[in-house]
């Protein structure tokens, strides 16, 4: 088989999404540029399959040229340490070659990250209809959790050319309710990878997603983990927070010159990577600073240390 079938630990319920147990594989055949027909063992719409990324080749239509090498450095730590969470698009073009559709972004970072191989929805080619009706009835069923169901949705809405509106329709839910699954993807990392392993409720999510700062995002996050909030008791620290933010700001306002949003992003950036709020202080006009970032235990001080590498 050219793609090995694999578990993917992203939860229960991603078998039902995936389709993963007892797949079937087809055989279809495919005309290339020389007018001959050649067929190759196929996965059904819908599937997933762990590939090697040196097996997959960039799609020569992708309209994006140009990546950041530091999102891409900071997107493989993050795969590093959670795994993929959103598998790959790509099409099979010969038995052990594949073209990439969607996800060059993760792919490059995958590479990085030194993945030999990653997950990946296979698609053949015109299966549009297909794929879109795969995807409904399995959005449709119980057993899904929200992350699950959000990148279904993103899946419909890129893959199948839909808008909110449409995919509202499609599946029988309001716009709104649409777009509070799609938002979820927004998350951190850690967050995202917390709500599909059902340690999140989706309450828990909302609460959090209404939430500006990643870094405010992340310790109410471990407050919850830590202290098995409730989804009220949640929504209550969200708003205490949101109103010591605000007062923060009024103050900040009379001080100095506020944090640039470069150096804000910086701060966001580091607080996703090490999954706690790390602070910032820029002490002179010349860039003189320092890094804050606290800790709540030795585990937690032995797992930060382990993130530098230490």
């Amino acid at each position: 088989m050219a793609a090995q079938q694999r578990k993917t630990g992203l939860g229960k319920g991603l078998g039902a999404l995936l389709q993963e147990e007892d797949i079937q594989v087809s055989r279809t055949s495919i005309h290339n540029s020389s007018g001959t027909t050649k067929n190759l063992e196929t996965s059904p719409a819908g599937s997933i399959n762990f590939i090697q990324v040196d097996q997959i080749n960039v799609n020569p239509f992708q309209p994006r040229t140009d990546f950041d090498p530091q999102a891409l450095a900071e997107l493989a730590d993050s795969i590093k340490l959670q795994g993929l969470i959103q598998p790959i698009t790509v099409r099979q073009i010969s038995k052990n070659e594949y073209q990439l559709i969607s996800g060059e972004r993760r792919l490059r970072a995958s590479k990085l990250a030194g993945i030999k191989e990653i997950p990946a929805y296979v698609r053949t080619a015109n299966d549009q209809q297909m794929l879109e009706m795969a995807l409904i009835e399995n959005i449709q069923r119980e057993n899904l959790n929200a992350i699950e169901v959000a990148l279904s949705f993103q899946r419909m809405i890129e893959e199948c050319n839909l808008k909110q509106e449409e995919l509202g329709d499609r599946v029988s839910k309001n716009r709104s309710t649409v777009t509070n699954y799609l938002r979820l993807l927004k998350l951190p990392p850690v967050i995202q990878a917390a709500i599909r392993d059902g340690q999140l409720s989706m309450g828990h999510a909302r609460a959090l997603v209404n939430v500006a700062e990643i870094d405010v995002q992340l310790f109410i996050f471990k407050e919850v983990i830590e202290k098995s909030l409730s989804v009220r008791k949640t929504e209550e620290l969200v708003r205490i927070m949101q109103e010591q933010s605000a007062n923060s700001d009024q103050k900040n306002k009379r001080k100095s010159n506020p944090m640039s949003f470069q150096f804000q992003k910086i701060e966001d950036d580091l607080a996703s990577k090490f999954a706690t709020r790390v602070k910032l202080n820029m002490k002179s006009a010349k860039g003189k600073g320092a890094i804050e970032i606290p800790f709540d235990s030795e585990d937690d001080l032995s797992r930060i240390l382990e993130l530098l590498d230490w």
